[in-house]
């Protein structure tokens, strides 16, 4: 989400008459977008206002911005290190902010994040493109600052969504991420934002508008993040078994494979429903890459609790895991519990879970040895080429540059962990 916003910002600033700067010590103006999911992100947003300030005594035309996902409490110690905090969803106002010198605080209405969302993002290429479907969150996880940094959920209508899906498949766009806190709690009646004043929007939910993008003509690949396991429908299954642009990968966060610590984060589910709901997509989707989101050294977190993670980890068999250590977030419920469990031991979990996922992780990547995988080629470095698969695997190949962007058969020849290797057919 937070890609997407600066991709917003760079068009809403270009569109005032701005250009990017090839550096940093050649700007006028740079802007901060900001994340508050981990304590590191923040810390090294505290570490840039000396190096901008430096900056500023050799170019006095500088200006600076924080914006992005921002606490109350840290905007209180960013006020004097930046010239302006703004929020992103007023960004249609920033121009005339920066003309004014005037100062912004907290979150805005939702006729606003609409005049927002209503900025064409400068997509970073011309072959993948990030579609927020809704913004913000209502779940309140005791860990996490998306509600208090994002607000409440809003979801954009969905002719509106349509509409720009249809113009990226014009364009000739290969992949394209539908994105919000909690994706599968799409459109309720009440988040709606109108089209027009006074202008009712038709209601559709998630599993509906997938249907609906899987029929627009055009040869992309459509994913989607990230989904709560508590809103998993059995309509979304299907839609997404029968779907044939809606790629077989799905990140389905877990957090603990501990029930009394999903209880403590406000987690609205239970490993045993979990894993009920896992059964079930693998059943539909049987070719399902599966990827989760845990948190290791929770709060009140015993050894004890901790091995059932292990164990879920073991019988899930996950393709990806992104497991972060325990930081606590102000403003949260857990921040108020007793962070009791050591540095050195969330370490030793992580690396415990990093073990049981690369066994998985290669177990699973050794079956596509030989097949011919079609690849969208993202990246090129000293002759080798770097994309994902249709199934969101990791895959390189020696290539030509000019591929970048463009669909590619590949024939695997080597399974890693973390990546496939393979060959041009």
């Amino acid at each position: 989400m937070n890609k997407y916003d600066s991709e917003r910002i760079a068009a809403g600033l270009e569109n005032k008459g701005y250009k990017p700067a090839s550096k940093v010590n050649e700007a006028d103006l740079v802007v901060v977008n900001m994340c508050s999911v981990r304590q590191s992100a923040v810390d090294r947003v505290f570490g840039l206002p000396q190096k901008l300030k430096k900056l500023q005594t050799k170019n006095h035309k500088l200006k600076t911005i924080l914006t992005g996902c921002i606490l109350k409490k840290d905007r209180k110690k960013f006020f004097g290190n930046f010239d302006y905090i703004l929020n992103v969803k007023n960004l249609s106002s920033w121009p005339k902010i920066l003309s004014k010198t005037l100062w912004t605080r907290g979150l805005v209405h939702s006729s606003i994040a609409k005049s927002y969302l209503k900025i064409k993002p400068k997509h970073s290429n011309k072959f993948s493109a990030l579609v927020p479907i809704m913004t913000g969150c209502d779940n309140f996880c005791s860990y996490c600052v998306v509600p208090y940094t994002r607000g409440k959920e809003i979801s954009r209508p969905a002719q509106e969504i349509i509409c720009e899906v249809k113009n990226l498949a014009k364009k000739g766009v290969k992949e394209i991420w539908l994105l919000g806190q909690n994706v599968n709690r799409y459109c309720s009646k009440s988040k709606i934002i109108p089209q027009n004043a006074g202008q009712k929007s038709k209601l559709i939910d998630f599993p509906k508008l997938l249907r609906i993008i899987d029929k627009i003509p055009g040869k992309f690949w459509l994913r989607f993040t990230s989904p709560h396991p508590a809103d998993f429908s059995e309509e979304l299954i299907e839609a997404m078994a029968k779907c044939r642009k809606i790629t077989p990968y799905l990140n389905l966060p877990v957090q603990t494979g501990d029930d009394r610590i999903l209880r403590k984060m406000n987690r609205s589910y239970t490993i045993a429903q979990y894993k009920n709901l896992v059964k079930k997509i693998r059943k539909k989707i049987p070719d399902i890459c599966l990827s989760t989101d845990v948190i290791v050294g929770f709060p009140g977190e015993t050894k004890k609790q901790f091995k059932n993670t292990v164990k879920l980890f073991k019988e899930i068999k996950y393709d990806m895991a992104y497991i972060s250590r325990y930081s606590p977030r102000a403003g949260t419920a857990a921040a108020r519990m007793k962070d009791d469990v050591s540095s050195a031991e969330k370490k030793r979990r992580e690396k415990v879970l990093t073990e049981v996922l690369k066994k998985t992780a290669l177990e699973n990547n050794k079956k596509y040895f030989a097949k011919t995988l079609k690849v969208l080629p993202t990246e090129y470095k000293k002759g080798f080429l770097s994309g994902k698969s249709f199934h969101y695997k990791t895959v390189k190949f020696r290539g030509s540059k000019n591929l970048i962007g463009k669909f590619a058969k590949v024939k695997i020849t080597d399974a890693f962990p973390w990546s496939l290797q393979g060959k041009l057919k």
